[in-house]
């Protein structure tokens, strides 16, 4: 997402900084951006296919690695069915142009209905809301930051993410021009993050309870008379049935459970409602918890009740030059939401992927149906799931495990054979996933610095090559995919992204005068149905009416789009600020919004229970809440040095009185258990985070035997999903949540008696 500009000479990097002509990132640079160099050099990154022995791993041809791969897959379907076969996608899968291309067609290949991927471990709730909300799970709502006056982040930390679903590059500079235009930024979270840092206003929130302070706020906007819908009220369905469901949450009701003052709450509300432009945004911290969609969800309705929705200044929707929320709309491939139920755990399948905390349980469990074999990419789930050290115990029961990856990590060491793909320097970039995500519309294409190594693949000559191989099955079928095969072969990525780029809304135009184009696609726009495909089809090209009317007010944009123009503009090109887009861009029936889905309704029966119930814990359980760290980006970049030098990173985050309690100090060891399983790490003391609230970062537990990572092995830290219960969840979807768990504390001295967590089924309420 940020621009870099990369000096070299003969093969070696002698510099990586920020692109100060870059549309989005102006210069900006994070930590992880120069380490790339290292990726790059890292003598434990793997080139060539291994298999695993019994002597231990040997290099193989790539020729016999895919038959090697083709022949078990088909086998093991052959036997015990398509479903017997299961793939997961890690979070690198979307920052690569060739995964993105062809795992999807990998996944279509395999035929199995047991797909799992990182979507679960972070982004699902979000997902589900703009589906329910939008009509498309792509169609995400980004802060339009740049030109708002007041900023609310609840359970997220931009300064150490770069705004994650809201990408905003240089964080800190965003915020202080914020403050220069007279506005202001609020933020809510358990621990006084990076970001709370630099705000405004800082509240401390009971973790795992910001659905009960966002239901007291829309409350006091109803009590106060304070709603107002702006644009959306012609379009807009449900707020009066909504004003029934929050009467029970007053800010009075609910401030002891978030240990938000009620007069904080009421105040809160009202400023957010007066300012001349707001919005409210949510991350991890609320997204990945017990009500972590309900959480969610509520935090569109504070922006749509306020008239934030599709305004400047709020929250809008980009428009990128690959239009993937269009061509979803135009492919029917929208999303869904519990059509399928998991075997075991009946939990929700959303969008054809079942929730990866139950991934374990479908291999573990036998019966018909169960996963005899797992295809990774680009993913280390023994790191970033509930219960690792479970998933560890299932993998290593399979059959049979492939992972396309250029690491030997925690999770690949499990594998039968390891495909590695080209590194990030040797294949070309573009952003198709997080210009979605961008808070500024632009466009930008990366050409690969280096060549790769003879005899080495790309990402997406894998994936390509094992469909081609699975695929065939017979004359027919064999004919069949050869026939694909030599078309994407010989469209590459480069060529099926200058299709889209064509076909997207900057792209190819009409011919003839513009008055004539104008008429033409006016009276197309009268004739054809709101949700007609052909309709569709217009609102994603370059003669889309939405988006004339944009260029129209923002001055021209790009025209006739296409890769050799981005290739000639290798800073990227600047396609204009977010732009309204509603009620046109909706996938919704009618193109309405219903703002009270019954899938979210039953949710606030379960929050009221969870209220009326009394908060009890014994003396010595904590609740857990994660930390991401700027210069750790999950468990992917721990192999590099400049990243993980100086102080240790991997350390608990403990409130002085606590220590106090526990007879604790900084730099002690402390043990930290659950249900599942027990960590030890050190710890710092500190005032900046809540009392019976401790804080552990993630991504790290590289002290397992097996994998082959020198620098992380030296700084191995510990993994906090030992700990975290993969039956502690989402209570809709099943996502994992891992903030709000119980765990007790105890410090480490030889012969003392360690308190530990007990062997009971938590309550979801408990610890809110």
């Amino acid at each position: 997402m940020c621009g870099i500009v990369i000096t070299h000479e003969e093969g070696r990097i002698s510099s990586i900084k920020g692109d100060t002509a870059h549309p989005l990132s102006r210069g900006y640079i994070c930590p992880k951006a120069t380490a790339l160099q290292d990726i790059h050099n890292d003598p434990d990154r793997l080139r060539f296919p291994i298999l695993k022995t019994a002597q231990g791993w040997e290099r193989i041809s790539w020729d016999n690695a895919f038959n090697e791969v083709a022949g078990h897959i088909r086998n093991l379907q052959a036997k015990y069915g398509f479903n017997s076969i299961a793939t997961y996608a890690g979070n690198p899968t979307v920052h690569s142009l060739g995964t993105m291309l062809g795992w999807p067609m990998l996944v279509a290949a395999l035929k199995t209905e047991n797909n799992y991927s990182a979507t679960s471990l972070d982004q699902l709730a979000h997902m589900l809301v703009s589906l329910k909300l939008y009509g498309n799970q792509l169609l995400l709502p980004v802060p339009d930051i740049d030109r708002t006056d007041f900023l609310l982040c609840v359970g997220a930390n931009p300064i150490a993410s770069n705004g994650s679903l809201m990408g905003a590059p240089d964080f800190k500079k965003k915020v202080q021009a914020l403050r220069n235009r007279g506005g202001k930024l609020v933020v809510i979270d358990p621990r006084r993050t990076e970001t709370a840092a630099i705000a405004d206003q800082h509240h401390f929130i009971q973790p795992g309870t910001d659905a009960l302070l966002l239901m007291a706020m829309i409350n006091t906007l109803f009590r106060e008379q304070l709603v107002r819908l702006g644009k959306t009220e012609t379009f807009l369905r449900g707020v009066n049935f909504l004003r029934n469901c929050v009467a029970e949450f007053t800010p009075a009701r609910v401030a002891d459970r978030t240990g938000i003052p009620a007069e904080v709450i009421h105040e809160l509300a009202i400023a957010f409602a007066a300012a001349p432009t707001a919005v409210v945004y949510g991350r991890v911290g609320t997204s990945t918890q017990a009500f972590g969609t309900l959480a969610t969800w509520l935090i569109n309705v504070l922006n749509i009740l306020t008239g934030r929705l599709d305004t400047e200044g709020g929250v809008m929707f980009t428009r990128p030059a690959v239009d993937l929320v269009g061509l979803a709309m135009l492919a029917g491939k929208t999303g869904d939401f519990g059509l399928r139920r998991s075997r075991v755990r009946k939990l929700p399948a959303f969008s054809g992927e079942f929730p990866t905390s139950t991934l374990a349980d479908e291999i573990l469990t036998e019966g018909d149906g169960q996963i005899r074999a797992l295809i990774t990419c680009a993913g280390n789930p023994v790191l970033s799931a509930p219960n690792g050290t479970k998933l560890e115990r299932a993998l290593k029961a399979l059959d049979y495990m492939v992972c396309i990856d250029f690491y030997l990590n925690e999770t690949t060491q499990h594998a039968n054979i390891i495909l590695p793909p080209t590194g990030p320097l040797e294949r070309s970039h573009y952003d198709l996933a997080l210009n979605l995500l961008a808070t500024h519309n632009y466009a930008n294409y990366s050409p690969p610095l280096y060549q790769p190594l003879p005899d080495s693949r790309h990402d997406w000559q894998i994936m390509w090559e094992l469909v081609r191989r699975i695929e065939t099955k017979g004359p027919l079928g064999w004919a069949a995919a050869q026939a694909k095969h030599r078309l994407l072969s010989t469209l590459k990525p480069e060529g099926i992204l200058d299709l889209l780029l064509r076909a997207g809304p900057y792209g190819v135009q009409l011919p003839g005068p513009q008055k004539l184009q104008k008429a033409l696609v006016d009276a197309l726009y009268k004739r054809l149905p709101a949700n007609s495909l052909a309709r569709t089809a217009l609102d994603i090209s370059a003669v889309s009416r939405s988006l004339s009317q944009s260029a129209g007010a923002t001055g021209d944009l790009p025209q006739g789009l296409s890769l050799d123009a981005l290739r000639k503009a290798p800073h990227g090109l600047d396609l204009g600020p977010l732009q309204p887009c509603l009620p046109e861009r909706l996938a919704t029936s009618g193109k309405l919004i219903n703002i009270a889905p019954k899938t979210f309704l039953n949710e606030i029966s379960k929050l009221q229970q969870a209220l009326r119930k009394p908060a009890t814990r014994s003396a010595d359980v904590f609740t857990l809440i994660g930390r991401r760290q700027i210069r750790s980006n999950n468990s992917w970049m721990h192999n590099c040095h400049r990243l993980v030098k100086g102080r240790e990173e991997c350390i608990a985050l403990m409130h002085p009185d606590d220590a106090k309690r526990l007879l604790i100090q900084t730099g002690d060891t402390i043990v930290v258990s659950s249900r599942v399983g027990e960590i030890q790490l050190p710890v710092r003391l500190t005032t900046d985070i809540l009392p019976r609230v401790i804080s552990i970062p993630h991504g790290w537990g590289h002290h397992r035997n097996g994998s082959q990572l020198e620098v992380a092995q030296a700084h191995p830290g510990v993994s906090i999903n030992d700990i975290t219960d993969d039956q502690y969840l989402d209570t809709l979807t099943g996502g994992a949540a891992f903030n709000g768990q119980q765990v007790t504390v105890s410090p480490l001295r030889a012969g003392d008696n360690i308190v530990r967590i007990s062997d009971r089924r938590l309550e979801l309420d408990e610890g809110h």
